[in-house]
């Protein structure tokens, strides 16, 4: 469904400026006592104030050439990649959807993986504060949602927390320790609630295989064996990602394979 160029264009300026916040929120929400809203935007070093000249989503990071106006300390070149990246996740759901409820409720559910994969990359955890709510927003955003029924977002929620959570038992007796994190199980449950049960067979598949192939070229580096640790909510989040955009191809290639329809 393609939209105009109006409101493409507006998609991508909002896509911008909440990406600025979910700047905030990728560094300040691991924080243990940390707000997301006070206190106001400030350089990471020194603490100083940033005046709304330089707190201007890509911008100001390219006008300040990447490094505070104050004490000139290198800016990571996070903050202008997060914003692009929302702001090209809302125009695609923009042009997937339509201007529509659906479109701005899986805009954020998008944003939300956006934030976990940044957070998970970085301290290897899933806050269960974006998971959890996550996982009920899904099923309550499907009763309204024309694209999936309520029933399979709840068959979702169960049969993705649930296989994940028998591959992490599994795993664990038979290796005697932990190879998945509870975050990952509650994040997989996430997914199936906003994208259905449907999409859980592709999710499990390519999140997997790719972070197979990441994990191996990790064990040959680090030389850690079977001791390397490597974050799979990004893996499972760009697969969700993928599977939104393109969900119509991937449930005909479903049909195609297993029906020859």
């Amino acid at each position: 469904m393609i939209s105009t160029p109006f409101l493409t264009a507006a998609a991508a300026l909002l896509g911008l400026v909440i990406g600025s916040f979910l700047n905030v929120v990728i560094l300040r929400l691991p924080q243990e006592d940390n707000s997301i809203v006070f206190p106001a935007s400030h350089c990471p070093a020194c603490k100083t104030p940033l005046a709304w000249y330089e707190n201007i989503p890509v911008f100001s990071f390219l006008f300040l050439r990447g490094k505070c106006a104050h004490c000139r300390t290198t800016i990571s070149f996070q903050y202008p990649l997060v914003e692009i990246l929302t702001s090209f996740l809302a125009v695609a759901v923009l042009r997937t959807f339509g201007p529509s409820l659906e479109a701005a409720g899986y805009f954020v559910f998008a944003a939300a993986l956006l934030v976990i994969i940044f957070i998970d990359i970085h301290h290897q955890i899933i806050p269960d504060v974006i998971s959890l709510p996550g996982i009920i927003l899904g099923l309550l955003f499907s009763f309204f949602n024309h694209h999936l029924k309520w029933q399979d977002s709840l068959t979702g929620i169960i049969l993705g927390g649930g296989v994940l959570y028998s591959i992490a038992l599994l795993y664990s007796l038979i290796r005697k320790q932990e190879g998945m994190g509870g975050g990952d199980i509650k994040l997989l449950a996430m997914i199936g609630g906003w994208l259905g049960w449907q999409s859980l067979p592709f999710v499990i598949f390519f999140s997997s295989f790719t972070g197979s192939i990441v994990g191996l070229i990790a064990m040959r580096s680090q030389k850690k064996g079977g001791s390397t640790r490597i974050a799979f909510g990004p893996f499972l989040s760009c697969t969700a990602l993928i599977y939104l955009f393109f969900f119509t191809q991937i449930l005909d290639f479903y049909r195609f394979y297993f029906f020859g329809q």
